[in-house]
């Protein structure tokens, strides 16, 4: 006899789908491209999805990200158990109870194990290597809180996992082998090439030359990766002088003199408006097992704009990446300094570059390359 979700959808009933996450809607990039992309080509297909993140406001949001304030902290803590203990006691109302990550950022796979008892089928999504101990600085107090290693118990007990590459696949299939890969995908509809601006003009060798943009984009966390860089950049300064000139988005406070850096904050509402005035742009890595697992966020995010794009050569960086088809990989500073000063001397090199790997993107990793296989996942689940 079918059961459960399965009765649900084989009688033609809308199934459910709570999504459980640490955001509210359209706050963390991660959430956004890996399921929240999803959310109405599933409802058009006959899925009622519903969410509950922890942190459902801005101010939560500054209370759990700042130094200190251990008596908001103790309260988010509070308010984030009572609302899992009530996503448990209503998990028989859903068909699929979608968790990305974890359920709770402190203990064990509790609410995980009490999911697993109702009816609903249950969905891990990760796209980090979420198994390697982290923690932010403005939490580092806290660290003992957390547990990474519940990760192999989570994944023991969904349904299915989901995960964004194939470094990631290989640990889950450890303690389960129902993985399947689903790559971090980009809506290219809203990521559509932009006139590229000049910008202002300098004085280079014999001729009056436009700036050249360079930029990367990432967050407060992982502005670390951009500093590997600083080296090359530095060497690209006192090489073309005022003809380049340099971009950070995501972290506010950064700044830089003698590379003109000043940092902006990274805004949803002009996300793809701020990335668009690139005419390159970079994605440094350190190579570790953390950075093993990223998904290339980053660097899709401008080769979906038509952006040439150079990546470190780490994790499925060197999969998305056809060095001098359709962006660059580089490695050493040397590496970087001449793949950065070709872009730099070559519009045409830079429209060729970002025409490929626009083209990547829309045939691999962008929402409409995978929204029918993301449906079909669900579907299987449930019949």
């Amino acid at each position: 006899m079918v059961r459960g979700g399965a009765a649900a959808y084989l009688c033609g009933v809308m199934p459910k789908i709570l999504f459980v996450a640490q955001h509210r809607l359209g706050r963390s990039p991660g959430q956004r491209f890996r399921h929240e992309q999803y959310v109405d080509y599933l409802a058009a297909h006959g899925f009622e999805c519903h969410f509950a993140p922890m942190l459902p406001t801005p101010e939560m949001d500054r209370v759990f990200y700042s130094p200190g304030r251990y008596w908001g902290k103790a309260n988010i803590l509070l308010r984030s158990l009572a609302l899992r203990w009530r996503n448990y006691r209503q998990a028989d109302q859903y068909d699929v109870i979608f968790i990305y990550r974890e359920a709770l950022t402190v203990g064990g796979p509790w609410f995980e194990r009490l999911f697993r008892r109702s009816r609903a089928k249950l969905i891990l999504d990760f796209d980090d290597s979420i198994w390697i101990p982290t923690v932010s600085e403005a939490n580092k107090a806290l660290g003992w809180l957390k547990n990474a290693d519940k990760t192999k118990a989570i994944i023991a007990l969904a349904h299915l996992t989901i995960v964004g590459n194939e470094y990631l696949a290989q640990y889950a299939r450890q303690f389960s082998p129902r993985v399947v890969v689903v790559p971090t995908t980009i809506d290219t509809d809203l990521y559509q090439p932009r006139p590229q601006p000049v910008g202002r003009g300098s004085h280079f060798g014999d001729g009056y030359q436009p700036v050249v943009e360079i930029g990367w984009s990432g967050s407060v966390t992982t502005v670390e990766h951009f500093k590997h860089l600083l080296p090359a950049l530095e060497v690209i300064k006192q090489k073309y002088g005022a003809r380049v000139r340099f971009k950070l988005i995501g972290d506010g406070q950064y700044r830089h003199p003698s590379l003109g850096i000043q940092g902006q904050p990274w805004r949803p509402a002009t996300e793809v408006i701020d990335l668009a005035t690139l005419h390159i742009g970079v994605m440094p890595l350190p190579n570790d097992d953390w950075t093993r697992g990223k998904c290339g966020l980053k660097g899709l995010q401008y080769m979906a704009l038509g952006i040439p794009t150079v990546m470190s050569p780490v994790g499925v960086n060197v999969d998305i990446i056809r060095d001098g088809e359709n962006g660059f990989l580089a490695d050493t500073t040397a590496e970087w300094v001449d793949k950065l000063s070709q872009l730099i001397e070559s519009p045409g090199l830079r429209a060729r570059l970002g025409q490929a790997g626009r083209q990547t993107v829309l045939d691999g990793y962008s929402f409409h390359a995978q929204k029918e296989r993301y449906l079909q996942l669900f579907r299987s689940l449930l019949a």
